[in-house]
């Protein structure tokens, strides 16, 4: 029997699980995607589309395992047996405080937890309405209760920085560092395509993983080998004879569906010569300087410091000509002396002349707002500098550069990472959202209190839909904070810190700890930035500034889902004769 007494509640738990789960694809999308954007591998725009599918299967497949431990293994709600739509309304708040702090945190450009403020959100409501007594701080073993939830924030940046740098240091040593890097990563590619499709696979299938696939564990261990078997052969197959005549041969003409021929692809006709200026694989440390040439930049621009202001003036006139010439220069040699093709824009300007209701200006609003996140330059705003970044330049400078047709091999790989570890962000960080949700339709739809009801398909496709749309409108905005601002990216050490989070997190999803995936990916940035030079190439400024936005965003989404909570159940009633 429904409670439609308290319609009000689900429409109102409806719309800030949608807030937070909107919060959630705008401020985490960044710990999936950030890397490949900064070391562009992708540009923002692919690494959009890509999120948003990934997002929502992992919401999908695998998300009401994560979910039914934020549900019901934090607040013991057999305290609200008598009264379930107690439960409903601190479910409410719940998920309240956590929209509210996240929607503040994200706007700031803090890249907080969404799992701190979720649980924080639960246990503030619960301390609230039964008390702190209320609350399962332990369930009896280390898988249950809050204290799962404690370790977990612990382990995970540890764990995940501890995974990142032992596939760096791998890497590196292994691939990087050779003599002939580009040989040795046609050996390691293959491997780590399949070592990556096999960690997919184990997330998916593993027993109780997902509650629709029912597998032995010899099956199981069966299905993860063949399909990371069966990528590395077709990966060998396919994927090597395009790499090779591309990047050995240097065919500039080759296109992206000839990786479809296989072998044949080694048989096409004569190379012609390269064109002047043109490269077969982008700069993947363009705008990123080596010690030695930071070090003579500066030494040159302090030999030239002028000693007054007219001279001054001279020499900022002098510096914009010749920045202006430096641009001119990157192009090639041949190239004709024409304006630039203007970039497109899905936006489009403004409509002149039009009210705010004219249905060209609200077509113009409706576009704005989805798709303004792709036409930022991510990496420009990285660029930028402000109290937090420091010296982003000298700390880029400690690390060391690799051969751009070895980085170029492994930007591939980097988006396999990153799809996985996308996959296991919407199976993980999905229920922070529609978990209290859950239990509010849950009870709304019954009248009673169902410990062990399972998390509905729609709830989850909700909030799979929910965490896209915010990673279209908003998700530039902790992007930017994050890649190069903490250490310099390329796409081997990108690989290495996303495979690295996924691992931990894929771990996390298999003993149902509701791990931070912020946490996770700023862990192993430090680790695979802290092996690829010295602690210098680590901006300890931004890393400071996230574990403090760590610290504050479990009390902080308490004490508004608890004063919310205790306001509510508390306020006074004014009845009839009263």
């Amino acid at each position: 029997m429904a409670l439609h007494q308290f319609d009000y509640i689900f429409a109102l738990g409806t719309i800030f699980a949608f807030l937070d789960a909107w919060n959630i694809g705008a401020n985490d999308v960044a710990n999936s995607w950030a890397t490949s954007v900064s070391s562009r591998s992708l540009k923002y725009w692919q690494a959009m589309i890509l999120a948003s599918i990934m997002e929502f299967c992992g919401s999908i497949g695998v998300g009401a395992r994560v979910a039914d431990t934020i549900r019901t293994k934090v607040v013991d709600v057999d305290l609200f047996k008598e009264d379930p739509s107690m439960l409903m309304l601190g479910m409410l708040c719940a998920v309240m405080g956590s929209s509210i702090y996240l929607t503040i945190a994200t706007k700031f450009g803090m890249p907080v937890s969404t799992t701190h403020s979720i649980m924080g959100g639960v246990i503030g409501m619960g301390i609230a309405s039964v008390g702190a007594n209320g609350i399962s701080w332990w369930g009896g073993n280390i898988n249950s209760g809050v204290v799962q939830v404690f370790l977990a924030w612990v382990i995970a940046p540890f764990m995940s920085g501890a995974f990142g740098a032992i596939v760096f240091l791998i890497t590196k040593y292994g691939v990087m560092l050779r003599s002939n890097s580009v040989r040795n990563a046609f050996i390691a590619i293959p491997i780590y395509f399949g070592i990556t499709s096999a960690l997919l696979t184990m997330l998916i299938v593993w027993k109780g993983g997902s509650s629709r696939i029912t597998l032995t564990d010899p099956e199981t261990v069966g299905v993860i080998i063949g399909v990371g078997a069966a990528v590395a052969l077709i990966v060998a197959i396919f994927f090597l004879p395009w790499l090779y005549r591309r990047l050995l041969k240097e065919d500039w003409q080759l296109q992206w569906y000839h990786v479809f021929l296989g072998p044949l692809v080694l048989r096409r006709g004569e190379i012609p010569p390269l064109p002047e200026g043109y490269s077969v694989v982008q700069d993947f440390y363009s705008g990123h300087k080596t010690m030695e040439q930071l070090q003579a930049e500066r030494a040159a621009t302090q030999e030239n410091r002028p000693s007054d202001l007219e001279n001054e003036g001279e020499l900022i006139k002098e510096s914009q000509n010749t920045s202006s010439e430096a641009l001119k220069s990157d192009a090639p040699s041949n190239a004709p002396s024409v304006a630039p093709k203007p970039a497109f824009s899905i936006i489009g300007p403004r409509p002149e002349g039009k009210g705010f209701f004219h249905p060209a200006m609200l077509f113009w609003q409706f576009k704005r707002f989805f798709f303004r996140g792709i036409e930022q330059d991510v990496i420009g705003l990285q660029n930028k500098k402000n109290i937090l970044t420091g010296d982003i330049e000298m700390t880029h400078a400690h690390a060391k550069h690799y051969d751009n047709r070895t980085e170029y091999m492994y930007s591939f790989l980097q988006v396999l990472t990153a799809s996985t570890a996308s996959f296991t962000h919407g199976a993980n960080d999905v229920a922070n959202a529609v978990g209290p949700y859950a239990t509010i339709y849950d009870i709304w739809q019954s009248g009673k209190l169902n410990k062990k009801s399972p998390v509905p398909y729609w709830i989850l496709a909700f909030g799979g839909a929910a965490i896209a749309i915010g990673i279209w409108t908003y998700g530039y905005n902790i992007m930017r904070n994050l890649g190069n601002r903490i250490t310099l990216h390329s796409p081997s050490r990108g690989f290495s810190m996303e495979l690295g989070s996924a691992i931990t997190v894929i771990t996390a999803t298999r003993l149902k700890l509701p791990v931070s995936t912020t946490q996770c990916i700023s862990g192993a940035t430090v680790g695979v930035g802290l092996c690829s030079g010295t602690w210098r190439t680590i901006n300890w400024r931004m890393i400071l500034w996230i574990y403090f936005g760590w610290v504050i965003t479990l009390p902080v989404a308490g004490i508004i889902s608890g004063c919310l909570m205790g306001i509510i159940i508390n306020a006074p009633r004014w009845g009839m004769g009263v």
